[in-house]
């Protein structure tokens, strides 16, 4: 792995934008091909720049590869905190945050290929990817406890677990099935966080039943 700092970025807006076509193309190519089958001259072939090129920007496929996760990473949170701005409570915000993040996986399933490659490319990467998402979270989570919006517990652990919510919805309705209508998997996931799974008092001689979405 190529442990040299990130060259320094461009100092025009002509360079920041092949930079940005660099990376959008890389993108493209590793969310197709994966990280090892990627090749340099393909990323630089998609992005209609020379393979010399690449080199003003980045020293090396690695180093894209980490711009790349954190990119995704930051515009992925700008993205969910726009969703959920005006949120009435905190489980409206989760509401509209899930929903926003499943309409970017449909957007940019490359996401899911390059975080998960990231672990091999570069742990930290990885790992920063995530513990970014569960700050953020932590503290969103302590402020609604505070308002009183969510019963008190550790935000730590509903961080994460929320999160491993979201990923996997991502992978099932973002990625696995684009068809099925988003709405009715949003309020599945929306009554599960605000009242879990216990069964709850039924009137007599009424069944449990159990709501699934279907595809389009």
């Amino acid at each position: 792995m190529d442990s040299e700092r990130p060259l320094p970025p461009p100092k025009t807006g002509r360079g920041e934008a092949t930079r940005r076509k660099i990376l959008d193309a890389a993108r493209r190519e590793i969310g197709a091909k994966g990280f090892s089958e990627a090749s340099i001259s393909a990323i630089t072939a998609e992005a209609g720049v020379g393979q010399g090129t690449f080199y003003l920007y980045f020293r090396s496929k690695e180093e894209v590869m980490r711009e790349l996760v954190g990119d995704m990473g930051r515009m992925l949170r700008r993205q969910l905190t726009e969703a959920i701005e005006g949120a009435s409570d905190r489980i409206d915000a989760e509401r509209r945050g899930l929903l926003a993040y499943l309409q970017f996986a449909r957007r940019m399933p490359a996401i899911y290929r390059l975080v998960e490659e990231s672990q091999f490319v570069d742990p930290a990467i990885y790992r920063q990817y995530y513990t970014d998402f569960a700050r953020s979270y932590r503290k969103a989570l302590v402020a609604a406890a505070r308002k009183g919006e969510v019963a008190p517990g550790d935000p730590e652990v509903r961080a994460w677990a929320l999160m491993g919510m979201a990923v996997f919805l991502g992978q099932r309705y973002g990625v696995i099935d684009t068809r099925t209508p988003l709405g009715p998997v949003v309020d599945e996931a929306v009554g599960l966080i605000a009242g879990g799974i216990a069964p709850r008092a039924q009137p007599r001689g009424t069944k449990p039943t159990m709501a699934r979405a279907r595809p389009a």
